[in-house]
């Protein structure tokens, strides 16, 4: 049985990183300190400490339950469905689905403190995270191309493949629409950027084998 200590301890945690995620949505994450938080979750500025030692930990706490959750989703769909292309453009799908989901939290999941795409070693467990999930689709594209996952034409085409999935995702960040509207309204859209997208990669290698 939980005692009223540790309940009161799990709803101070959870009051900080409530305030954390508020503030760092309106004003961003350099523009909020950590006594600024403590202020908004009513708790004192030394108390804070106890359960996160800074911003980066706070960062950690929001932003990684949601992009484990998307590479659990993402490799759920490499299992069920055999071809790379279908593939790729279904966890592009998922992925924005779950951005426009979170817009407010967009930039601090994916963006805030982040490393190199390619950075085999991340410092935070965040982009570890992040970076996962970049892999995931760089396994796909290196099936769809047929080309090996070190060649620095895979890497190449997965970034400007995930350059588009974010360029959509910025696009309606801050649209008025619900996820719901918006994916009704532009599913297709997004699903014939991806496969234009594809078909020209696969013309680029052939264009490539040819000269």
């Amino acid at each position: 049985m939980v005692s009223k200590q540790e309940q009161r301890s799990e709803e101070t945690k959870r009051s900080i990183l409530q305030a954390a995620g508020e503030l760092f949505a309106s004003r961003g994450y350099d523009g909020v300190t950590m006594r600024e938080i403590a202020k908004e979750a009513k708790c004192s500025h030394t108390t804070i400490y106890i359960y996160f030692k800074d911003k980066e930990a706070l960062l950690q706490q929001l932003a990684l339950p949601s992009i484990e959750l998307l590479q659990i989703e993402m490799s759920e769909i490499k299992k069920q469905i055999d071809q790379p292309e279908e593939q790729l453009i279904r966890m592009s799908m998922l992925f924005i689905r779950l951005c426009l989901a979170q817009r407010s939290m967009y930039n601090l999941f994916f963006n805030i403190q982040s490393e190199r795409v390619d950075e085999p070693n991340p410092i935070l467990a965040v982009n570890e995270a992040r970076n996962g999930l970049f892999v995931t689709l760089k396994s796909s594209m290196a099936a769809f191309t047929k080309l090996t996952m070190e060649d620095e034409r895979c890497l190449l085409f997965t970034r400007i493949y995930y350059f588009a999935i974010h360029g959509i995702v910025a696009t309606y960040q801050h649209s008025h629409e619900s996820v719901e509207q918006l994916m009704e309204r532009l599913t297709k859209t997004f699903e014939m950027t991806f496969e234009v997208m594809l078909e020209g990669i696969l013309s680029q290698l052939s264009k490539g084998a040819n000269e």
